[in-house]
């Protein structure tokens, strides 16, 4: 197949696990372009296993994993063909589909560093009838690195301006931030929590799986003795790379913290935004200084109070969806991803060292054949 003609198909669902993104995108120059996208919805009890392990409330043993890892791509595989039919796109039409798959665990520092995700590949090959590439963050963790965040180039590629520092802000179950120097260099690294912990908290108060238009959280108050003890959680003074995820910012974590059984649900809400707000805005005054903008993707661009909370944090600095840029927020890292197959099917490198911390380029993913009987 052409690659100039070609289609590929991207596909995470994040930390949030609030819906798979799937993209289909062509490329034209190595600039991808998004031709269609959906989120498909997780089975009601399929999302809350997911999430029960990503918190670390419930242990798998391996019959169980299995299991799951198989559950979970059936539904990507769902979400790959929902697209396609959508799209009237036939599936001869797609040269592969990169799949980020469901992180369950992120530990990539200690004796032993890991990155778990799950999502059977060869489950969304067999049902799709196309090529796959998945496990995308192993080998920059084999390297030395921290496997994430991966999407930076291609926030580069889309976002960078000659002479100007900008940064793209990812507002998912995790923040991370991609600072895009003035003379070309690239930083990136998890700021800590975004959504996770507020959507979290929303279920557990209010059963409802995110906060619609940040309601719950404005009708508290911020308890500036709480925000204080969750902000001195030794992650957020730690120098990049670095990078997170539920299985260290989960409801465990926050519950810990005495001051949350002394106040209103509301008022939890509302301090667990600030925390989004403060930690993402003092990384940026760190970091990135001298940047002109902000340019925010991800679910929480849909959070008013949060936007709203992050623009007055920083201050003369504008901040701005990337739709305003004509990228679509919701589904940017579905759009990475595709490329990141691309990278694969090509023998180039999927990461940035002076990201992740690896010890060099890899080329990154693991190629599953579509079926040829």
């Amino acid at each position: 197949m052409d690659d100039a003609s070609a289609l590929y198909i991207g596909l995470i669902s994040g930390t949030s696990a609030d819906g798979i993104d799937a993209a289909l995108v062509r490329f034209n120059d190595n600039q991808p372009q998004l031709l269609a996208a959906l989120t498909h919805p997780w089975p009601s009890a399929l999302r809350e296993r997911i999430l029960a392990v990503a918190q670390d409330e419930v242990r798998l043993d391996l019959d169980t994993y299995g299991r799951l890892d198989v559950a979970i791509g059936q539904s990507f595989a769902e979400a790959a063909q929902n697209l396609l039919a959508q799209s009237h796109t036939p599936v001869s039409a797609i040269r592969a589909i990169g799949s980020h798959g469901q992180t369950l665990r992120h530990r990539p520092t200690g004796e032993h560093p890991f990155t778990l995700q799950v999502g059977d590949p060869t489950v969304i090959a067999e049902r799709c009838g196309a090529d796959v590439i998945a496990d995308f963050r192993r080998a920059d963790v084999a390297a030395g690195g921290q496997g994430a965040p991966l999407l930076p180039t291609v926030h580069a590629m889309l976002l960078a301006q000659p002479h100007r520092c900008r940064v793209v802000l990812n507002l998912g179950g995790i923040a991370n931030i991609t600072v895009l120097g003035a003379h070309g260099s690239v930083l990136g690294f998890d700021t800590g929590p975004a959504n996770g912990l507020l959507d979290a908290w929303c279920l557990r108060h209010r059963g409802e799986p995110f906060d619609r238009d940040g309601r719950f959280a404005a009708s508290g108050r911020v308890d500036d003795t709480l925000l204080n003890s969750l902000l001195a959680d030794p992650y957020f003074m730690l120098p990049p790379p670095k990078s997170t995820g539920r299985e260290h910012f989960h409801l465990a974590w926050l519950t810990a913290h005495p001051q949350v059984d002394t106040l209103a649900a509301a008022d939890v809400q509302a301090t667990l935004l600030e925390l989004s707000a403060r930690s993402v805005a003092e990384a940026i005054a760190h970091h990135a200084p001298d940047a002109i903008d902000v340019l925010a993707c991800g679910g929480g661009v849909h959070n008013g109070p949060l936007m709203r909370r992050l623009a007055e944090l920083l201050a003369p600095r504008a901040v701005l969806s990337t739709a305003a840029h004509g990228i679509d927020p919701d589904y940017l890292e579905a759009v990475a991803f595709a490329w990141l197959a691309r990278q694969r099917l090509l023998g180039l490198p999927g990461n940035l060292p002076a990201v992740t911390g690896a010890r060099g380029l890899r080329v990154l993913g693991a190629i599953y054949p579509a079926p040829t009987v």
